[in-house]
């Protein structure tokens, strides 16, 4: 199996693309759409393009080897597929602690046994500031031992109360989301974030988490390693009898070849529960737009709420241009997933305080490449890829990833990378202060017609005055409104 680092996802951008405003969403499956936006989770983890996939494989066959209710098996088909949700969350601390790649802690994490002391503190050592000097490591390796076992549930914590607050805000039942907030819960009580011990842990969570941990020792090492795993932490991480009814499937082979697909997301659909099958209408294809921005932007706190900020400041260049609904939709969910590949970028360089080197530069210069590749394989999204992945693009070709000239940039792209722009600059960075506008405007003009589309410039001026003398006129509304009322 590929790693992470693999990417770009070759010969994958064959899933049914939408025009770029909206497209016949009544005949997408919601399937089809969460098991390919799930890649975006994956590589914020550091695992395998896939994972949460192969996941929902493997736990969609436990559920049946178990003889699942039905009623259950949606609610643990979209867990699956899901569990990861919160994933972001937790990467700027995780950074931090660390001194490390987050995705690299993340990865190397599942595969330890890490309530016990002597597994956890080996990690630390390997893990803790790769590239530090011997005190520095020192340094964190103590900062990490104060806090005790609390830091590890904090980051936890955080990342399974996200994931299940994005779940209900998707509106999957309350069993999926509750599924999520107790994924790393363990059998014995030993887990996180709650100690949940046994039958206190919600059967689907209990199911996830085995699957979860069985798919990462397979893509590594193999169907072997995986079964030796689930027996060794059997009645200790795991339900026993959901050890006993995984190894029930060692022999199916043509269930493990499906699990070993190069496109584990086009598997998905045969394991969804055909009289529970879900359709992704235009609405729900928004809602999942926006809650992947609530993903990426949590990822550094520099970004925070950057993408629905770029969605409503192209929205609003879209209106003065004279786009239509229908279009101006299609626009926001490009602004919405257009950061979507900084998933893939390590938080040493999203959130580096100085200037980036040539090496880092060249790293985070691969996420509109990323966005391209994970929206275009995303049915009803696909006719956006490109769109959402050209916001760095400039007229003069030499914008990233694919230095396109002005004459290949459509007017929505052109647009969202003015947009993205502004908002870059209006707002704070682990390097400076957001400018005012003024500031911003007089380092827009020198671009202008240049690198950056001179009319999708215009217009953002345009809706910026518009929006100034709105919030003026509201503002001396409130205040006669005031007046009166003290009279």
């Amino acid at each position: 199996m590929p790693s992470a680092d693999s990417l770009p996802f070759a010969g994958e951008l064959n899933s049914p693309a939408a025009p770029s405003g909206s497209s016949a969403a009544a005949e997408i499956r919601l399937s089809e759409v969460i098991a390919a936006m799930s890649y975006a989770l994956d590589i914020t983890e550091g695992q395998p393009q896939g994972h949460a996939a192969r996941t929902c494989l493997i736990g969609m066959r436990i559920a049946r080897e178990i003889k699942l209710p039905a009623i259950d098996q949606s609610a643990l088909f979209y867990g699956l597929l899901l569990k990861d949700l919160g994933c972001s969350s937790n990467a700027a601390k995780m950074c931090y602690l660390f001194g490390a790649d987050d995705r690299q802690v993340k990865r190397d994490i599942k595969t330890i046994d890490w309530p016990k002391m002597t597994a956890s503190i080996q990690f630390v050592q390997n893990q803790v500031a790769p590239n530090g000097t011997r005190l520095e490591r020192l340094l964190k390796m103590v900062s990490m031992a104060l806090q005790g076992p609390s830091g590890p549930k904090r980051l936890v914590q955080t990342r399974c109360e996200r994931g299940s607050m994005i779940a209900r805000q998707l509106g999957f039942p309350e069993a999926t989301a509750t599924a999520i907030h107790q994924l790393d819960e363990h059998w014995n009580g030993k887990g996180h974030p709650l100690g949940l011990k046994g039958e206190q842990i919600s059967p689907l969570a209990r199911i996830m988490g085995l699957a979860q941990t069985v798919e990462v020792f397979f893509s590594q090492q193999g169907l072997l390693a995986a079964i030796d795993i689930a027996e060794d932490r059997r009645g200790r991480w795991f339900d026993p009898e959901l050890v006993d009814a995984f190894l029930a499937t060692r022999d199916d082979f043509d269930f493990w070849r499906r699990v070993h697909h190069p496109n584990p997301h086009q598997q998905v659909a045969a394991f969804e529960p055909p009289d529970a099958a879900l359709i992704a209408d235009e609405p729900q294809l928004d809602l999942i737009a926006a809650a992947f921005a609530q993903v990426v932007d949590a990822k550094s706190p520099w970004t925070f709420k950057h993408s629905a900020g770029v969605a409503d400041i192209a929205v609003g260049i879209g209106e003065v241009l004279g786009f239509n609904p229908n279009e101006l939709r299609g626009i926001r969910r490009a602004g919405l997933l257009h950061d979507i590949g900084k998933l893939g970028v390590s938080n040493l360089i999203l959130d580096k305080p100085g200037k980036m080197t040539d090496d880092e530069f060249t790293e985070l210069k691969k996420h509109p490449a990323f966005t391209e590749q994970i929206v275009g394989r995303v049915a009803g999204l696909g006719g956006l890829a490109e769109i959402a992945a050209a916001h760095h693009e400039k007229l003069n070709g030499r914008g990233y990833h694919r230095g396109i000239m002005a004459a290949d940039l459509p007017l929505e792209a052109r647009l969202l990378s003015v947009a993205d722009i502004f908002e870059a600059l209006s707002a704070a960075r682990p390097y400076r202060d957001g400018m005012p506008i003024e500031k911003i405007y007089e380092i827009m003009d020198c671009d202008a017609g240049f690198a950056i589309c001179e009319e999708s410039y215009a217009a953002l001026k345009h809706w910026v005055d518009r929006r100034t003398f709105t919030s003026r006129v509201n503002d001396q509304l409130d205040a006669v409104e005031k007046l009166v009322d003290e009279i």
